[in-house]
């Protein structure tokens, strides 16, 4: 099992305006950023630096331009010069440095705007999705899925707690992270559901992918406990990639019927678990679970448990040992009694 954090950096690092409350606020986002940003292609003799007071601007055909900090990064890495050495300059010796620096050709450059603010520029071998696109499929073949529980973090700036459900979305990058409500299967406290990440950069910050996974908890920083079955795919934004698309659909709906199955699956499970007795002697029961590797000290303090309820069923057995494995501190202990309780349901197949 694993603990996956990448929704937890993904909370802690996100701006109040980059957090969405539904999916439908962020569909209108990413489709309004499409709608407002235009792409055009320029020869690199087209590009010119120019200073303006304490910052940059790059003129493109001769229309001047502002940069943001993702495509002067880019600027920077184009021309193979420090952006922190660039940012101690005064804005006429950068652009000098620039100017000089960087590279000549004949191959346009893709320069990605909104309004006259460049989000990124890419040469020719870039292929850009779009976050809008993506989160279309999400909302066609992942019905059942909704954000998660609500985390809540702090603003710096006036104190104030700001709510993050999972959905964010800026000038950089998108991410969300689904769980579905309706694959829940609790049974004495313990949960087990299907969720899955998706992310994606539309000005090439990072690359397109997924994450499904199967797990247990997750606490309130969006930190999920006790991960199984966890798949990834990703992808970078060259010629292909619009066939990510045809790819994570697929990926969402093998989850989807992966949560049916294990949902009527695990049921019947749990249903012969809770009514299959492993015995009704306490020193037949004990040995038994030392046959399965069960130490008798656990053992014994995991029948006391399960007495209470009436019955030496799987059912109880295995719930008392859960109950006994979330006490011990080391993960890899904690681990390993998960996976010779959990083998136990096998007897009520």
């Amino acid at each position: 099992m694993q603990n996956l954090t990448r929704a937890h950096d993904q909370l802690y690092r996100r701006a109040p305006d980059e957090r969405f409350r539904t999916m439908k606020d962020l569909w209108n986002y990413c489709y309004n950023m499409k709608r407002w940003s235009s792409e055009s292609w320029v020869l690199p003799s087209e590009l010119s630096v120019i200073p303006d007071k304490d910052q940059l601007r790059l003129s493109a055909k001769g229309e001047d331009l502002l940069l943001n900090d993702w495509s002067f990064s880019q600027l920077c890495s184009m021309a193979t010069v420090s952006k922190r050495l660039l940012n101690s300059l005064t804005s006429d010796t950068a652009s000098r440095v620039l100017t000089e620096t960087l590279p000549g050709g004949n191959k346009p450059l893709q320069v990605y705007r909104i309004r006259q603010q460049i989000r990124s520029i890419h040469p020719a071998s870039y292929t850009r999705l779009h976050d809008v696109d993506l989160l279309t499929r999400v909302r066609e073949f992942a019905v059942d899925f909704r954000p998660a529980q609500d985390a809540t973090t702090l603003d710096d700036k006036d104190g104030d707690t700001t709510p993050a459900t999972g959905l964010y979305a800026g000038p950089e990058d998108s991410f969300i992270f689904m769980i579905d409500p309706t694959g829940w299967i609790d049974i004495e406290g313990e949960a087990f559901c299907p969720g899955f990440m998706l992310w994606n950069s539309e000005v090439g910050r990072r690359t397109v992918g997924i994450q499904t996974f199967w797990f247990q908890a997750v606490c309130q920083n969006h930190i999920i406990w006790d991960a199984v079955d966890v798949t990834e795919f990703k992808r970078k934004h060259t010629a292909n990639v619009h066939e990510s698309l045809r790819d994570i659909t697929h990926i969402i709906e093998r989850l989807v019927e992966k949560r049916d199955e294990r949902r009527d699956g695990f049921a019947k499970v749990i249903g012969k678990a809770m009514k299959t007795k492993l015995g009704d002697d306490c020193e037949d029961v004990l040995k038994l679970l030392q046959d399965k590797g069960i130490q008798k000290k656990l053992g014994t303090e995991a029948l006391e448990i399960a007495k209470q309820k009436g019955a030496f069923t799987v059912f109880s057995v295995v719930d008392a040992l859960t109950q006994l494995a979330s006490k011990v501190q080391n993960a890899g202990d904690r681990t390993a009694m998960d996976i010779k309780s959990s083998s136990l349901l096998s007897l009520a197949v």
